[in-house]
């Protein structure tokens, strides 16, 4: 195994610091979910800098990048595209929509109904769109970053479950400490116009295409297998839960531990690679009970309180031809 995923995430994350500071797990889990082949969901109060990491990210891999202001009257053909009649031709000629990216910014997803939410069901998970009868395949890599709103905000329309079920982790966006608005404050007092177009491209199509086989060649024990699985099984039998994790859940968590193993340069996932991704990777997959709801638990209590109850194999046991 080469060092090429560990190379890959630092070089992004040094030259994304050049603008921003704090922010650094929530590169990190771009990353992971970049290699791994999955979508990230950032939520957050405004002014935390959701749409800004993605930007900057986006600029830093150099793809191509489309955003999308999500808004009440926005309609599905808006974000997938359309046929337009051409009077020059006297044909139907096909409009591609903002999904035709590599990276697709999904800004504030919430504050659209969820017809539209649902244009992107199809993209995320199957990586084509079908726009009137014509299924078209999306540009390799396809990713799509969203933000939204706390579901507590005025305005704002909850994501429905299968929508959030393909998102391959869910990241919560908070303020950062005051040293670090210090230090932010200071930076951009010194240079009040730094932006995403101070970022300039650090990797290369090829240097992505080697960190994820770095990532896809990182091997997983069964103990550690059985680890995730028996993670998701607690969270099935919960009783602050009425549906857990699903099928895609386990895949996603397994997945992005094999990641997070490859960015740390170890060609072997480890219990806590796992433990770590748990949170962001499940929590926005549960369907709590109603008691739940009515005593304020938490999906992220919940999922905290699984992995107390769920005992990790020993980490010396996991690796390759281990005795």
């Amino acid at each position: 195994m080469t060092d090429s995923a560990a190379a890959f995430y630092e070089a992004l994350r040094d030259e994304i610091e050049t603008v921003l500071i704090g922010k650094t797990d929530l590169v990190e889990h771009l990353t992971l979910s970049l290699l791994s082949d999955g979508h990230v969901l950032m939520e957050g109060v405004p002014g935390v800098a959701k749409t800004t990491v993605a930007n900057l990210f986006a600029r830093a891999t150099g793809l191509d990048v489309n955003r999308v202001q999500m808004t009440p009257d926005l309609m599905p053909a808006d974000i997938t595209g359309t046929h337009v009649y051409n009077q020059t031709t006297g044909e139907f000629t096909l409009q591609k929509g903002p999904v035709f990216g590599n990276v697709v910014v999904a800004d504030e997803i919430n504050r659209t109904t969820p017809k539209t939410q649902s244009a992107l069901l199809e993209a995320m998970q199957e990586r084509t769109v079908t726009v009137q009868g014509e299924t078209l395949a999306l540009p390799e890599p396809f990713f799509v970053v969203a933000t939204q709103n706390p579901i507590e905000m005025e305005g704002t329309f909850e994501l429905p479950v299968a929508q959030r079920d393909r998102f391959q982790l869910k990241l919560d966006v908070g303020l950062p400490t005051r040293e670090e608005e210090r230090r932010l404050l200071a930076r951009f007092d010194s240079n009040p116009d730094l932006g995403p177009q101070d970022v300039t491209q650090v990797v290369t199509h090829d240097d992505l295409a080697a960190a994820r086989a770095d990532a896809s060649n990182v091997y997983i024990d069964e103990r550690v297998v059985d680890y995730v699985l028996d993670i998701v099984a607690a969270t099935r039998d919960s009783a602050d839960v009425d549906h857990g994790v699903s099928p895609r859940g386990a895949l996603a968590l397994q997945r992005t531990s094999k990641a997070r193993a490859a960015v740390d340069g170890r060609d072997y996932v480890v219990p806590d690679d796992v433990k770590a991704l748990a949170v962001p990777a499940l929590n926005h997959r549960l369907v709590l009970s109603t008691d739940a709801e009515i005593s304020d638990v938490s999906s992220v209590a919940v999922i905290e309180d699984v992995l107390d109850s769920v005992t990790p194999p020993g980490a010396e046991d996991v690796r390759p031809n281990a005795a």
